[in-house]
């Protein structure tokens, strides 16, 4: 016991530097690491959400306008609830899932590992997106969370901000996609041996449910960003309201809702 200690007090601990640790966490396909990526990355929206709150509340304080003008106010009252409901409250689903549901149902991790940090990026990058609406010229976008037709179009709503929310949600959304499919792959084919449907933890029933109710309502509002988008762009015209566009806008937006 004595060389045995005695040798591991010689030998030089192995350390990682810094840059080599980040690296390692920004490429993981780990399971438990990517649930603790989504979980910190959603609570740092949550946060900057929380600031803009505060800030609505701060204005709505006394009458007049106090510490922004009113297309701010609209601009920020956007991103809070968009940041709130898509940034926060989604992927906290995702890292939950992440974190807890492989562990519960005996599998080793999820069905397609890759694709999982993937989802991971494609939220990140759309919330960066939209979060980067803040620095252009124009501001972001001030027709609201739920961005009814035709206040979406690009004559009422100009500039870039609003362009970068469409987008950025998009991509987001395709994250979502695709963490809901390697779930339900996961919970319906990667269970341990003996761990049968009705033998699964509630909160994996949860995720099962929830990640089918995500296939069902996320494509809509997808394709529906990427039609505005091409309504803003291109001169398609679908949400126009002279087409009954505002009335579909609505329609696809809470079937998603």
């Amino acid at each position: 016991m004595g060389t045995d200690t005695a040798r591991a007090v010689g030998e030089p601990l192995e350390t990682r530097s810094p840059g080599r640790l980040v690296v390692d966490w920004l490429t993981t396909t780990d399971h438990k690491k990517i649930g603790h990526l989504y979980l910190i990355t959603s609570f740092a929206f949550f946060l900057a959400g929380g600031v803009m709150a505060l800030l609505m509340r701060a204005e709505l304080a006394r009458p007049g306008l106090q510490l922004m003008s009113e297309t701010q106010y609209n601009q920020l009252f956007t991103l809070h609830g968009t940041i709130m409901l898509l940034l926060f409250a989604t992927p906290t689903f995702a890292g939950f899932a992440n974190e807890i549901m492989p562990l519960q149902i005996g599998s080793p991790d999820v069905a397609f590992p890759r694709l999982n940090m993937l989802s991971y990026w494609l939220f990140l990058f759309g919330g960066l997106i939209v979060l980067s609406s803040l620095a252009v010229p124009s501001g972001p976008a001030d027709y609201g969370w739920f961005a009814y037709a035709p206040l979406n179009s690009r004559q009422h709503s100009p500039g870039l901000g609003p362009d970068l929310w469409i987008m950025g949600l998009a991509l987001a959304g395709f994250g979502t996609i695709l963490g809901a499919v390697n779930f339900l792959t996961t919970i319906l084919g990667m269970r341990a041996p003996g761990m049968t449907m009705f033998r699964m933890p509630i909160f994996t029933w949860n995720i099962l449910f929830t990640s089918i109710l995500v296939l069902m309502a996320f494509p809509p509002l997808a394709a529906a960003l990427l039609v505005l988008e091409a309504d803003r762009r291109f001169g398609s015209q679908v949400f126009e309201a002279a087409n009954g566009g505002a009335l579909l806008w609505q329609h696809l937006f809470w079937f998603f809702g």
